[in-house]
């Protein structure tokens, strides 16, 4: 019986010696392929479109960022005929604002809450305009608690940004380099600091969401506004705190939020920032050229509809009676696509580009006028908030042929249309009396009331006239309309593909 489990077990021995013998020999000889459970047989492996990162060290980047970072509060005395004034102007605004009791007549102290940052050692802080517009007193408070007076150096409603400094500092002050906002990336991680819901030095993180964000918070920066958009936490409390790169830089100024979404933060780029800072350190305002134009960036429709290889450029809708590209010669209907030999991609280029020069500056633009390429000269003027609804986008909101074709009933303007609609006796052109909801006029946001001054650049005055150009665009051709907008005193271009 020993002899026998003996032997058994000298064969087991020799068998499993055998076998991995066999498998060290084929795999040296690479004849056995490696399994792979997430990849078909005969499929090469494909590469990740993404390759992997380490989570930045935040902890150290806190560490860095916050101590230049401040609690800004206002006190207001407000007379009780004064309430109200100064209010955020819209929900979107990221401010946080201890109101005075509405039923007492005496004066009151109003308090607000926001943030800021040191850009300079001897004590010079950014922080929002709507944070400080109304106060009498400012105080900053460090992160260790020390609290200083602040004054107000310059100012710019326009951008909503301001610069304060303290008033008698004892010391130095570390304060955030800038970075650069043009070269920033969707996706890149960002983290805000700020002094949300009064509670100091908060730090959150999160990625920058989108770049170039338009919310017309106010007439008076809606041409300005270039927002970047982060999920980075912002709450009310955060207006003027620094939104940070992964290298302690200041890549934008927290701003604004909307309380209908989650995460949804708006933040003024550092570039716009560090063109204004020197102005408002010298002037303690920005001074800024102005060409007295409503402009509109060129989409495919338009384009085409322009007869345009490309969508570079910026359509002038409107042109201000009297006003520097009045005077130079500028029309609607005029692409203009360099400033000075510049080219200039779109709306935001030009007016960031004119913006840039002082009143007085002499400009040559290069236009394109009915096909062809012209230079025109014009001499800048300032810029005021007057002309807060100039130089900006603007966008429309929402029987015969030529009806049919365009889905709208049209009359020529009598005095009693004029009447109804509010129409000047300046104003030519056809009224439109009727919109199809599903018609090319409708997508276009034509509108009952609205006036057709001109369509492919021939002035209507009749229904017939406009009968005559609707007939000559072929089928899937464009029809120009500029349209004159009673309710809004405004004009614009409704760019229109025909059918049959």
């Amino acid at each position: 019986m020993n002899r026998e489990r003996h032997t058994y077990f000298s064969l087991a021995a020799i068998i499993v010696a055998a076998v991995l013998f066999g498998m060290v020999v084929a795999g040296g000889l690479d004849l056995t392929p490696p399994a792979d459970a997430d990849r078909p047989t005969g499929q090469s492996q494909i590469e990740p479109a993404v390759e992997t990162a380490l989570v930045p060290d935040f902890a150290t980047l806190a560490d860095r960022v916050v101590p230049s970072v401040v609690s800004v509060t206002i006190k207001d005395v407000q007379d009780p005929s004064e309430r109200g004034r100064g209010m955020p102007r819209d929900p979107f605004h990221d401010f946080f604002r201890f109101g005075p009791d509405r039923n007492n007549d005496e004066p009151s102290v109003r308090r607000s809450a926001g943030s800021g940052f040191f850009i300079s050692a001897d004590g010079e802080i950014v922080t929002n305009y709507h944070v400080i517009e109304d106060a009498d007193d400012i105080v900053v408070e460090l992160v260790d608690g020390t609290r200083f007076d602040a004054e107000v150096i310059g100012r710019d409603e326009a951008t909503d940004l301001a610069l304060i400094k303290v008033q008698d500092p004892d010391r130095d002050f570390s304060y955030l380099p800038f970075g650069n906002s043009d070269t920033l990336r969707v996706g890149e991680w960002v983290m805000a600091v700020g002094n949300p819901l009064d509670m100091d030095h908060t730090v959150t993180v999160g990625v920058v969401s989108a770049k170039g964000r338009v919310l017309g918070l106010s007439r008076e920066g809606t041409s300005f506004e270039n927002y970047i958009q982060t999920d980075a936490a912002i709450n009310l409390g955060n207006s003027g705190g620094p939104l940070v790169n992964i290298r302690g830089e200041v890549v934008a100024i927290n701003t604004a939020i909307n309380a209908r979404g989650q995460n949804l933060g708006f933040a003024v780029p550092v570039n716009t920032l560090h063109q204004i800072v020197p102005q408002l350190r010298e002037h303690g305002k920005v001074v800024r050229g102005f060409l007295g134009i409503t402009v509109n960036n060129l989409d495919q429709d338009s384009a085409e509809a322009f007869g345009l290889d490309s969508r570079d450029g910026a359509l002038v809708v409107e042109v201000t009676p009297g006003r520097a590209a009045d005077k130079g010669g500028v029309e609607h209907g005029d692409i203009v696509v360099e400033i000075d030999g510049t080219p200039i991609a779109d709306t935001r280029e030009l007016i960031d580009t004119i913006s840039a020069m002082p009143p007085g500056t002499d400009v040559t633009l290069t236009i394109i006028r009915d096909g062809k390429r012209k230079k025109v000269d014009v001499e800048l003027e300032e810029r005021d908030l007057l002309d807060a609804d100039r130089e900006q986008s603007f966008e429309p909101s929402g029987d015969s042929d030529a009806a049919e074709r365009l889905g709208i009933s049209v009359s020529e303007l009598s005095a009693q249309l004029r009447g109804m609609y509010g129409i000047e006796d300046d104003i030519d052109g056809v009224v439109i009396t009727r919109v199809k909801p599903v018609s090319p006029a409708a997508d276009e946001g034509l509108a009952r009331g609205d006036i057709i001054v001109e369509a492919n650049g021939e002035a209507i005055t009749t229904p017939d006239i406009l009968q005559d150009v609707v007939a000559s665009v072929p089928s899937d051709g464009y029809l120009r309309l500029y349209i004159y907008r009673p309710q809004l005193g405004r004009s614009f271009f409704a760019i229109l593909k025909l059918a049959d």
